[in-house]
């Protein structure tokens, strides 16, 4: 069976600990590659060796997303090196209205 989120690629910030850690751990068990964006490389690093260990696809980043350069500089380099960023669209999105 796939994995429902095969073929997305996800961008965490602040992935280094807490909720961003765990919100990386999560995508990729269900089969998202992320790339772990945060400023302390040696938690990414840790995070990364985890998720690979799983069979992940990770990327590290080391970036201060309060820098305008360094979170585009983050994108580009996740689509470089990862392909994209979302995931394939199956079904068109349907918003609701007031």
């Amino acid at each position: 069976m796939t994995a429902p989120l095969t073929d997305t690629v996800a961008l965490i910030t602040g992935s280094s600990s807490g909720i961003g850690a765990a919100t990386a751990r999560r995508l990729a068990a269900e089969g998202a590659a992320v790339a772990l964006v945060a400023r302390r490389r040696d938690r990414l690093e840790e995070l990364a060796a985890t998720i690979s260990g799983e069979g992940g696809t990770v990327l590290v980043v080391e970036a201060d997303v309060t820098s305008e350069q360094q979170a585009a500089d983050a994108v580009e380099r996740t689509v470089a090196d990862l392909g994209r960023l979302g995931g394939p669209r199956t079904s068109p999105t349907r918003w609701p209205t007031s």
